[in-house]
């Protein structure tokens, strides 16, 4: 079939399986130009592995240390009429480029919040790996089933006390206009923490745990936002942050449970994912960061942001440099003050007659476009392909 992009709202319907390869190695080859991580973990478990940070967070230990990797998350196979999607494609790739270079790699499709799927993948740790020493949690749903009482949790992104209005960005027809959004029920807010907090991580930590499958000294780490403070009502002081306070309260019992510094919470970069595309005015601050960062020389994607975080952070011989919070701080290019200040100055300055100039829009659709596969150099996107595509994780 010819595949193009359908884009409805913030998410694109298709994905192009030759484009999503060409994206995963263009990840690998970035990682391959870095000197290789001083102290690399051996046996890395990524729970939302396909995409994004989760996605960055298994090229980078596997091609830049060697690594074996399991990765969990849930994406749609191909048919034949039908294109999968895009961390499907993402995963196909990394198998194969990975099985090009005689590493482990191995797959498991589904709901990562069930009681199955945490049995599934402790049997399979240890009987091919024995035993993680890296858990990386990168999992972003909107909803969440808790295996306890079987009840399904949906997440909202909402203001907290009171309604919120500031500018937002109409990736569609790249508009600038204001929007207000209503404040949360106690009852949202209550179940954003259920799907977006750390209460799963830490079911995570203690299945494996109990399955005996962490080595000695492991680590986790969960990632996590904060921004500046024009985002703080609809981000950080919203229903979102309210999840995130709960991840870092989840790093502290399992530092409890396991020691000290064998739990982080890595506050990262603001990026174009299929994710931070969701949240209302943040694709808006998105496209002024790019524009600040790449002026100063300072920007990063997700594999760039996560080769930082390895080589600096997570796979030297010391522990990390951690915040008064405890918190690992990846995002400490983003809030410089000098960055902050101009993009506070083009926040009072951008509409949509000036979006093209003042922000960096095209750099943002450019982002998007290739979370999906499009715009790839080197990819035919005028040629027929085949949308079935299987990983280890079966069809």
């Amino acid at each position: 079939m010819l595949i193009q992009p359908k884009i409805r709202g913030f998410i694109c319907t298709t994905a192009h399986p030759e484009g999503c390869a060409a994206y995963v190695q263009q990840q690998i080859d970035f990682v391959k130009s870095q000197p290789p991580l001083p102290h690399p973990p051996k046996n890395v478990l990524v729970i939302g592995a396909s995409t994004g940070y989760g996605l960055a967070s298994r090229i980078v230990p596997a091609f830049g240390g060697g690594a074996r990797t399991i990765g969990v998350f849930f994406e749609k196979p191909g048919a034949e009429t039908k294109t999968g999607s895009a961390g499907w494609y993402n995963t196909v790739a990394f198998e194969t480029a990975a099985a090009r270079d005689g590493l482990y790699a191995r797959s498991f499709n589904g709901d990562a919040f069930s009681n199955e799927m945490k049995q599934a993948v402790i049997e399979a740790i240890a009987k091919d790996l024995g035993t993680v020493d890296l858990v990386v949690y990168s999992l972003a749903s909107p909803r969440r089933t808790d295996p306890t009482d079987g009840q399904t949790y949906n997440s909202c992104l909402k203001p907290i006390g009171a309604a919120y209005t500031q500018k937002t960005l109409n990736t569609d027809k790249a508009e600038v206009y204001p929007i207000t959004i209503e404040p949360a029920s106690d009852e949202e807010i209550r179940n954003t923490v259920k799907v977006m907090g750390g209460e799963d991580w830490e079911l995570w930590m203690d299945a494996l745990a109990s399955g005996g499958v962490l080595a000695p000294g492991a680590r986790t780490v969960a990632y996590s936002y904060i921004g500046p403070d024009l985002t703080f009502p609809i981000y950080t002081n919203g229903t979102i942050g309210r999840a995130k306070e709960h991840l870092e309260q989840s790093a502290i019992r399992l530092n409890q449970r396991f020691g000290a510094g064998s739990a982080f919470v890595s506050v990262n970069k603001a990026l174009v994912t299929q994710a931070s595309s969701a949240i209302p005015v943040v694709p808006l601050y998105i496209s002024l960061l790019y524009k600040e960062m790449k002026r100063h020389g300072l920007h990063e994607g997700c594999i760039e942001q996560i080769q930082r975080l390895f080589a600096t952070r997570l796979a030297t011989d010391q522990p990390p440099e951690l915040d008064a919070k405890g918190r690992i701080r990846i995002d400490d290019w983003e809030m410089r003050p000098e960055i902050q200040a101009a993009v506070e100055m083009a926040w009072n300055e951008v509409d949509t007659e000036n979006l093209r100039r003042v922000a960096d829009f095209e750099g943002y659709q450019s982002e998007f476009l290739k979370l999906f596969g499009f715009g790839l150099p080197g990819v035919d996107y005028a040629a027929e392909t085949d949308a079935v595509r299987a990983c280890s994780a079966g069809t």
